[in-house]
Formats: structure tokens, C-alpha cells, sequence
């Protein structure tokens, strides 16, 4: 029997399917690649898969539908950011200035800028505005490509100017067409107020802001920036134990900057994933993968803060772990709206092939929000949102520097995004 479609992308030079759930190893190479294929929506879901001939033999379609010819291209699914702090005020550009002329980001913090400087505009900056000025981040994202993302609070450091910021990631998810999920993060950082009692912003974090966070539904996960001189592991631990005690799912900052057990800590505490990673140890790395946390590796943060290393991919992937990739847009340490120049340092910087990539930003950053039956890849029955790149073949999506190279978006079967342009 043939299923009823509103859309078919059909001629593909290369359908990536990354079907079958999310991978490790050497898994992480194989991107279930159908060549001439097609795949078929009906509403916002997946109906068909396969090859011309066969979605053609599979689909009826309704008297409205469109299709769209992919001939020469790649078509792959929605590219899912699993890890930014998309809502604040201000810039930071002087401290990309000072880094370049080599300051090191942990003095600049310490110093009152950092992020304790994003914290003072976005506190001072009404919520209409924050949410007006990120409303064009997630153009710039989707018309790069992304479709699903995570947004990170950590720039109010106060009760109220959380929730404040999380009432602006609620008020997104219901005015832009990608998928949002909120993570509260008001471990950020230690706020001016509490300069000096850490433990005492530690017991504010946990006895009010996350029981008013839960009460009102605002966040999924609970983050912590588990950095020597920010929070320490039992800080954290506390912190993260807390949040999921109110619902809240446990995520981690972890080793960014010096060996803090974060790796540990997040494998202990059965974390979804830990970010950033560039010094975990391998302890730390084999206790995560048997623990089944996702590494987030953010490599233009690594290049922002000129630090001259990167996460040890490879480490990762052959320990086991389910690898994922993540631009950290922030003011200062990534400011970077596009998922395809991640791609581009993950292959120059971490030495990863174009499909370990290609899984890292889809399937695996699906897994790392807990969205890997929903979206990442292109399968019956999961969300239609679909990315037409404008090469001919996958291995040149992180090969080409600096490009765009999304010719269109379609998120929950619309198209959204035409000749890099949004449209709807």
C-alpha cells in the first residue's frame, strides 16, 4: 500500500541517512548513504526513504505537494547544535584583541571580564531586546544549516535574571521555526556578589533558582562549569545531584581548561554528556564511554581562545564514546552562529573524517540532548528536517572553508530556507 506525501527531495547525488540510531567506533564512518535517493514527508514526519525509483514507487502524492529536485546534490538530515549560549547582551571583541596579544582567558575572568562582562549587559538589557536579537542568531543557524538546538541560560547569575533568560529560551522555541531546548546553567560563574563565598552562590543555585526553574517548567537539563577557579567537582556534583532531584537532566563543562576530575564527575553522576573536554584524562575518557555520557567537543572554542590544542578526538572515539560536535556560540570564547565551520576545525584541528563529522554534528549531538529518536537522521517515522548542500559529495561538506554551503532547509517538512535565504 502505497503512504499519501507533501513533500518529496528526490535525485539525490548522496542521501545521508545516518539511520539506525547513534554511533561509536568505528560506526561513527558509516552514514547509511543511498546514491539517486529520495526521501518523502508527509506534515512534519518522514514517510519514505530510499532510492528514487523506490520512494517513487512507495508515495502517493497529495494534489498541494512539492518536490524538489536534489540532482548533483547532498541531501542530508538537519544538523542538531547541542550545546550554546545563544541569549545575552553585548560584545566581547576587545577580549579576542587581548587573547591575540596573549592574555590568558582564565586572568581576564578573574579580572571582571570574561563572562562576569556578559553578565553585567545582559542584566541591564530588557528581555524584549534579548530575545529580538536572538531571534536573528537562529536565522543565521538555520540558514546554515541548523534545525534543533540547545540554548544555555549562565548570563544572569541571579534568580530573577535566570529565569529571565530562560522565559526568553521559551518565548524562542515559540516564535522560531527550529526546536529549542533549555538548559539552565547558573553555575556559570561566581557573580560579583559572591566574590569570595562560592559555596555561598552554590546554596543559592540549589534552594532557590533550580526549585523555581523546575516549578515553572522552564529548563531540561542542569549545567555546571566544573573549571578550577569557577566551581570545583564537589561544587558541582551538588549542584547537578540537586537538579536532578528537581527533573532536571545533568550536563557538564568538564576539564576545559586544567584536569579537574570533570570526566569522572560526569560518568559518576550518569551526566548526558560533558563538554569541552580538552583535558580529560584517560581514566576519565574509558569511565564515560562505559558510562554511556556523550563527548561534546567544542573545537571553535579551542581555536577563539588560540589556545594551540583541541580535544582529543580520536581518544574518545576509540574508547567507545558517542562523539558529538557543538559550536558553543558565546560572546567571547566561540562566536560562531555556523555548525559547517565546526566541521571545517573538527577535520583540520581534530583530525576527524568527513563522516565521523557528519555523525558528530547529526545523530550523535541528537544523542547528547536526549532528541535521537526525534531527529539527526533521516528515517521513517522521524522528523522531516533536511539539509540540500550544494556539493556533490558528504566528503567535501568540511572541506570546503568557510562556505555555506546550504542551499536549502526544510524543518518539520516546510521549507524554510531557499539559496541560503530564509523564506518562511
Amino acid at each position: 500500500m502505497k503512504v499519501r506525501a507533501d513533500l518529496v527531495v528526490e535525485n539525490a547525488n548522496e542521501l545521508v541517512t545516518v539511520a539506525g540510531g547513534p554511533r561509536v567506533g568505528r560506526a561513527m564512518r558509516e552514514l547509511g548513504i543511498i546514491e539517486n535517493g529520495s526521501v518523502a514527508a508527509l506534515g512534519d514526519r518522514i514517510v519514505a526513504v530510499g532510492t528514487a525509483d523506490e520512494v517513487t514507487a512507495q508515495v502517493d502524492l497529495t494534489a498541494d505537494a512539492r518536490v524538489i529536485d536534489a540532482s548533483g546534490k547532498v541531501v542530508l538530515p538537519g544538523f542538531v547544535d547541542p550545546h550554546t549560549h545563544l541569549v545575552f547582551a553585548g560584545s566581547r571583541v576587545h577580549e579576542f584583541i587581548q587573547r591575540a596579544e596573549g592574555r590568558p582567558y582564565m586572568d581576564i575572568l578573574a579580572s571582571g571580564g570574561g563572562i562576569l562582562s556578559t553578565v553585567r549587559a545582559t542584566r541591564a538589557t530588557p528581555a524584549s531586546e534579548l530575545a529580538d536579537v536572538a531571534l536573528r542568531r537562529l536565522d543565521t543557524m538555520l540558514c546554515h544549516g541548523t534545525t534543533t538546538v540547545e540554548v544555555k541560560s549562565g548570563y544572569g547569575l541571579s534568580p530573577d535574571q535566570e529565569l529571565k533568560c530562560l522565559r526568553v529560551v521559551r518565548e524562542l522555541a515559540e516564535r522560531h521555526p527550529m526546536d529549542i531546548i533549555a538548559t539552565f546553567l547558573g553555575a556559570h560563574a561566581v557573580p560579583p556578589e559572591y566574590r569570595g563565598d562560592a559555596d555561598g552562590y552554590v546554596l543559592r543555585i540549589i534552594d532557590e533558582m533550580i526549585p523555581r526553574v523546575a516549578s515553572e517548567g522552564l529548563a531540561e537539563f542542569c549545567d555546571v562549569f566544573c573549571e578550577e577557579r569557577v566551581f570545583s567537582v564537589e561544587q558541582a556534583r551538588r549542584i547537578l545531584e540537586a537538579g536532578r532531584a528537581a527533573g532536571l537532566a545533568p550536563k557538564l563543562h568538564a576539564d576545559e581548561i586544567a584536569p579537574m576530575g570533570g570526566a569522572e564527575l560526569a560518568a559518576e553522576i550518569g551526566a548526558v554528556s560533558a563538554d569541552h573536554l580538552l583535558c580529560a584524562s584517560p581514566a576519565g575518557i574509558r569511565r564515560m564511554a562505559e558510562a554511556g555520557v556523550v563527548a561534546t567537543l567544542l573545537p571553535a572554542t579551542s581555536f577563539t581562545l588560540m589556545v594551540g590544542k583541541y580535544a582529543d578526538a580520536r581518544a574518545f572515539i576509540g574508547a567507545g564514546c558517542a562523539v558529538a560536535l557543538a559550536t558553543d556560540f558565546n560572546p567571547g570564547t566561540s562566536p560562531t552562529l555556523s555548525m559547517q565551520f565546526v566541521m571545517n576545525l573538527a577535520a583540520a584541528g581534530m583530525r576527524l573524517h568527513p563522516a565521523e563529522i557528519i555523525c558528530a554534528c547529526t545523530v550523535n549531538a541528537a544523542h547528547a540532548v536526549r532528541r535521537a529518536g526525534e531527529v539527526g537522521s533521516l528515517e521513517v517515522g522521524k522528523i522531516a528536517d533536511i539539509v540540500i548542500a550544494d556539493v556533490d559529495t558528504y566528503l567535501k561538506l568540511p572541506y570546503q572553508l568557510g562556505t555555506n554551503f546550504a542551499d536549502k532547509v526544510i524543518k518539520r517538512g516546510q521549507l524554510v530556507v531557499s539559496e541560503g535565504r530564509r523564506i518562511a
